[in-house]
C-alpha cells in the first residue's frame, strides 16, 4: 500500500538500488541496509511494515534475523530472497518465521504484487468470518458457505480451512500445517496434509484440479490465495 514503510536487507548494490527504486517508484517509504546486523538493527529501532530479507549475508544471515525478530515477538511480513531450487533454504526460513520467498532471479514485479498483497491485508477474522471467492467461513458457528448454501466439513477440514484463512497469501510447510491442524497427534505426516486438502479442495474450488484458493508450492507446502 502507498505510504507503507518497507526495509530491504541485501549486500548485493545493485540489486538493493534496483529494489529500493522500484518501491519507491510504487510510493513505499524505503530503508535499506547493506549486511545482517545493520538490518535487525534497523528493523527493531523502526520496524517497517513489510521486511524483504536476503538470506546469505555478511555479519548476521537472514536465518538469525529472522529468528530474532520472531523471538522480540515482532510480526511484520517477512518476504526472503533466496537461491534458485534451495527448498531446504526455504523450508528453513519459514520455519523460522519468513511468510513467503522469491527465488533469484527473480521479476520484481512479483515481488512487487506479493507485498502489496502482504500489506493491504487486515487480520483475518477479526469480525469472526472471513470471506474468500464465493464462499465465507463462519469461524463462530463452524460452518462454510458458499453463496449463502451451506457446505458440510468435517471438522478436521474446517480446522484445516480456518488455519488457511488466518494466514492469507504466507507459504506454509506441511510441518506447519501439521502442527496446527493435527498438534500432537501421533499417527500422521505428510500423506494426511495432502488427503484433507484433496477433500477441502473439492469442496471450496470451481476446479480442484486447477486450484485458485489452496496452491501447491512444490516441495515445500501449500499458499492459500483468496482471490
Amino acid at each position: 500500500m502507498q505510504g507503507s514503510s518497507v526495509l530491504i536487507v541485501e549486500d548485493d548494490p545493485a540489486l538493493l538500488r534496483g529494489l529500493k527504486d522500484n518501491f519507491e517508484a510504487q510510493q513505499y517509504r524505503v530503508q535499506v541496509a547493506r549486511d545482517g546486523r545493520e538490518g535487525l538493527s534497523a528493523a527493531v529501532a523502526n520496524p517497517p511494515d513489510l521486511l524483504v530479507l536476503d538470506i546469505m549475508l555478511p555479519k548476521l544471515n537472514g536465518y538469525e534475523i529472522c529468528r530474532a525478530l520472531r523471538a522480540k515477538r515482532f510480526e511484520m511480513p517477512i518476504i526472503m530472497l533466496t537461491a534458485k531450487g534451495q527448498e531446504e533454504d526455504i523450508l528453513r526460513g519459514l520455519e523460522l518465521g519468513a511468510d513467503d520467498y522469491v527465488t533469484k532471479p527473480f521479476s520484481v514485479r512479483e515481488l512487487l504484487a506479493r507485498a502489496k498483497a502482504f500489506l493491504r491485508r487486515r487480520e483475518p477474522g477479526a469480525s469472526g468470518a472471513f470471506s474468500f471467492g464465493d464462499c465465507k467461513l463462519d469461524f463462530a458457528a463452524h460452518k462454510l458457505f458458499n453463496n449463502g448454501k451451506e457446505i458440510a466439513l468435517t471438522a478436521k477440514e474446517f480446522r484445516l480451512l480456518e488455519f488457511f484463512t488466518k494466514r492469507p497469501g504466507r507459504a506454509l510447510t506441511r510441518d506447519q500445517i501439521l502442527d496446527g491442524v493435527w498438534g500432537n497427534a501421533i499417527i500422521v505426516n505428510d500423506r494426511s496434509v495432502d488427503r484433507c486438502v484433496t477433500t477441502l479442495r473439492a469442496k471450496i474450488e470451481v476446479d480442484p484440479r486447477r486450484p485458485c484458493h489452496i496452491q501447491t508450492i512444490r516441495d515445500i507446502g501449500y499458499r492459500f490465495e483468496c482471490a
